[in-house]
Order: structure tokens, then C-alpha cells, then sequence
């Protein structure tokens, strides 16, 4: 019964431009230049990308060889309406023209077919259209939690897309009850409960591992029961803002969700993320005081009387 509801909901989403966000090619060249050797040999799903709209499918098929990919594998949850627009050169073997079919595109080779010295869309566009085994319709509607697609899923190494944002939290549920390594790009300012954007920018959200990573945070301020809060419902201090974390406190410690860009794992731990719901379900350091006001994921200071944002729940590394 949940099934069909989600599927109710991605429909839904899919309908809605707000749930979309195609990345600009030059934002993903930019960004995926950083991992180019974690891409050698591996299967990358694109398991939200239309072909015919994304553009991960174009820098992943026109660089296929540039990356020394195993296998290119992306699928739709509805065949996209502009077939032959945004791509004049798509006539695709094996999939008709018309209707509302989901399928899928599996790339296990791209070769210099018109002998330019250069592997290139151009070549895409051959394999397409005289290869009837690289396009082939999907049995079921295409959501990225079907039966057909987890499988695709299971077998990739790395998932690289731009998820149906009103699904974000099921999406990263599955990436991380898999362990998967992943690639994928959010709409900054979009509000997964509210369905709206504030501004036209975006955010990467990668388990990849890159030089970023390890830069180290500078502490330089140090704990004061008086200045750092402590909640009522649950053990962790409160930090307002990430450049104040205290560098004396060991416990745990409630900070912003603008952590996330300054994150070291050989610094911080991540324990969990939550308010009025947590990221993990294996959290132990929840004191719920039985407070009708305070709800099991919603944390508060001042003795309930101030209710703080979504935060993350960080501990130092031990050295």
C-alpha cells in the first residue's frame, strides 16, 4: 500500500518542473574533472536521467572512454517528450517514437565510428541508432525502487544522477542502506516538505572521495557551559555556528547543516541528523523527558521553549 502511494507521489513529481533541475554540462565537467580515477572500471547507474534531458548521460556517453568506464547504464521513469529535440540525433533502435514507455539505454562500448581521431556524441548518435540492443523498454513504470531498477542498482558500483527532490529522503535511504558510492546534485534553498526552490543554485552531495574532504576545520574557540546550550531532550550541545564548534568539547554536538561542506571524516564523526525526523535509526543518545511539547526528533533548549532547525549531530575523531 505504500508502494503505490510513493508511486502516486513520483508522478506527481515528475509532472512538476519544481521537481526538476537539469545541470548545465559545464557544471558537471567542472565538478566530476575532481574523480575521474575512482571512474575507471566501474558500472555508473543514472537511475533518475532521462537520456534524451540529462545531461549526465551526455558527459558519461561522450566521455565513456575518456573515463575508461566498464559500463554506462541510465533509465526513465517516463519516456521523455522531447525526443529528437533537445537531441536532434537520437532515432533510437528498438524503442518506438511514441507514447509513454519507460526505458532503459546500456552502454558497454563506444567506438571512433567515423574515424574523427575522437570519441563524441556524434559517435552516441551511431550506436543509437544502428545498435537495437543499447535501448530497450522497461517491463515496469521506471521508479528508481521497482524490482527492475534496484537491480540495475545492486549492480553498479556508482550512482550518479539528479533525484526527483520531493522523494529526497527515500532516495538517499536506499543509497545508504546499499552503501553505495554516489554522485548526485540537489537545488540549494529546496525544501523537501514545502516543494519550493528560493534560489537557482546547487549543491553536490558525494560519498567520492576528494582533497576537499581532508582539509581540516580550524578551532580556535573553547567550551563554556554558558555560551554552548545544552537540549533538553537530548545530549548533545548546541552550536549556532560551524565556525564556533568548540575545539576543547568531546561530546556530542549539534551544529548547522552548512557542516556538511567542511566535513572531515578524519575530524568529525557524523552520529546523526535530525528535528522533526532522523537521518539514522540507530541514535542512543535521545532523552526524551516525556514532555507532550517535545516530540522524539524535535530538539529543544530553554527548557522547551525554543525549538531549533534541522541540525547534524557531530563528535570529534578520537586522535
Amino acid at each position: 500500500m505504500q508502494r503505490k502511494s510513493s508511486n502516486k507521489d513520483l508522478r506527481k513529481a515528475s509532472a512538476a518542473k519544481k521537481d526538476e533541475f537539469y545541470t548545465q554540462l559545464i557544471d558537471i565537467e567542472n565538478e566530476l574533472k575532481h574523480y575521474k580515477k575512482q571512474f575507471q572500471g566501474k558500472v555508473v547507474y543514472c537511475n533518475c536521467d532521462d537520456p534524451f534531458e540529462s545531461n549526465f548521460f551526455k558527459y558519461f556517453a561522450a566521455n565513456f572512454n575518456a573515463l575508461k568506464l566498464k559500463k554506462l547504464i541510465t533509465t526513465s521513469y517516463v519516456k521523455s517528450p522531447i525526443v529528437g529535440g533537445q537531441l536532434p540525433l537520437f532515432e533510437v533502435k528498438g524503442l518506438k517514437q511514441k507514447g509513454k514507455q519507460p526505458f532503459k539505454i546500456e552502454i558497454n562500448k563506444v567506438s571512433d565510428t567515423n574515424a574523427d581521431g575522437a570519441v563524441s556524441l556524434a559517435d552516441v548518435e551511431w550506436l543509437l541508432r544502428n545498435d537495437i540492443n543499447v535501448a530497450t523498454p522497461l517491463k515496469g513504470d521506471g521508479d528508481f525502487r521497482s524490482d527492475e531498477c534496484l537491480k540495475f542498482f545492486k549492480g553498479a558500483d556508482i550512482i550518479v544522477t539528479n533525484p526527483p527532490f520531493s522523494l529526497f529522503r527515500q532516495y538517499v535511504a536506499q543509497l545508504v542502506k546499499y552503501n553505495k558510492n554516489r554522485k548526485f546534485v540537489i537545488g540549494k534553498g529546496y525544501n523537501p516538505d514545502e516543494g519550493y526552490v528560493k534560489v537557482p543554485a546547487i549543491n553536490w552531495f558525494t560519498n567520492l572521495d576528494t582533497v576537499k574532504r581532508h582539509e581540516k576545520l580550524d578551532l580556535y574557540k573553547n567550551y563554556t557551559p554558558e555560551e554552548y546550550q545544552r537540549y533538553d531532550n537530548y545530549n548533545a550541545i548546541n552550536v549556532n555556528i560551524v565556525n564556533e564548534i568548540p575545539k576543547n568539547y568531546d561530546g556530542a554536538m549539534r551544529v548547522p547543516i552548512t557542516f556538511l561542506d567542511k566535513y572531515n571524516p578524519d575530524q568529525f564523526g557524523i552520529v546523526n541528523a535530525l528535528n522533526r525526523y532522523q537521518l539514522f535509526d540507530n541514535d542512543k543518545l535521545i532523552l526524551n523527558r516525556g514532555n507532550d511539547r517535545i516530540g522524539r526528533h524535535m530538539c529543544s533548549i530553554d527548557n522547551g521553549q525554543r525549538f531549533t532547525y534541522f541540525r547534524i549531530i557531530i563528535k570529534k575523531r578520537k586522535k
